[in-house]
């Protein structure tokens, strides 16, 4: 189990996919573009792999045997494992795309998907996953610090999924700028706007309730139509 990944094209990544023709199809183009790639077919298989060797990024279908994919993400949170996860889904719903958000993912993509914007995905998470040195940043009570990925809300660790703490460190890097939707998006998951903005709202909503609960006042704001912005409290 790895929590700090390489952004380079060195990097493992595991694919857990129970189709034999799309599970090849990703171990061909992930090796072409030098990455170390380990395929599995259920999702038992997965947490078994994630387990036994260092992974830097997980590809998970979500319809899996044994075990789904939303359940594979789900235990991995719940063991502390912070290692970027990409889920692949058929539904389109967006209560489809929400629940792999909910059970922990950094981002879905939904079949069909064109390889081009699979290796754009993980490219982003590959490099939000590398914390790269800084000041700690200092809004309210929260304490950011880059380099060692950790928050802290009067002193208290808040524990954040890599998604949350990358929104989180981009909104106080330019308090009271509002940041657009379209900003968020390009910075956060690497790729253009398409007018979905369910996820980011689901992600800031996590965001918020984690600051809040450890004692923090509201510093995330939506701005209603445009996007969000941090404001230190009055």
């Amino acid at each position: 189990m790895n929590n700090t990944s390489p952004s380079g094209p060195a990097a493992s990544i595991l694919v857990a996919e129970d189709d034999p023709e799309i599970r090849q199809a990703l171990e061909r183009i992930l090796r072409f573009e030098d990455y170390t790639v380990i395929t599995v077919n259920d999702g038992a298989a997965a947490l078994d792999a994630m387990n036994s060797a260092d992974v830097d990024l997980a590809v998970l279908d979500v319809m899996m045997p044994f075990v789904d994919g939303l359940t594979v993400c789900r235990k991995l949170r719940e063991s502390g494992d912070a290692t970027p996860i990409l889920i692949l889904t058929a539904r389109h719903e967006t209560s489809d795309k929400v629940a792999g958000l909910d059970a922990g993912a950094d981002d879905y993509l939904a079949k069909p998907f064109e390889m081009d914007e699979l290796l754009a995905r993980i490219r982003a998470l590959l490099r939000r996953s590398v914390a790269e040195p800084g000041d700690v940043l200092q809004v309210g009570p929260v304490s950011l610090d880059a380099a060692r990925h950790k928050v802290t809300v009067a002193g208290f660790t808040v524990d954040l999924t890599r998604t949350e703490f990358s929104i989180l460190e981009l909104l106080m890097r330019h308090v009271d700028l509002v940041l657009e939707r379209s900003q968020i998006y390009n910075r956060i998951w690497g790729y253009d706007f398409d007018g979905d903005s369910r996820s980011l709202d689901v992600h800031v909503g996590y965001l918020r309730r984690k600051l809040e609960a450890a004692g923090s006042e509201r510093l995330i704001e939506t701005v209603r139509g445009v996007g969000f912005v941090m404001r230190p409290g009055q």
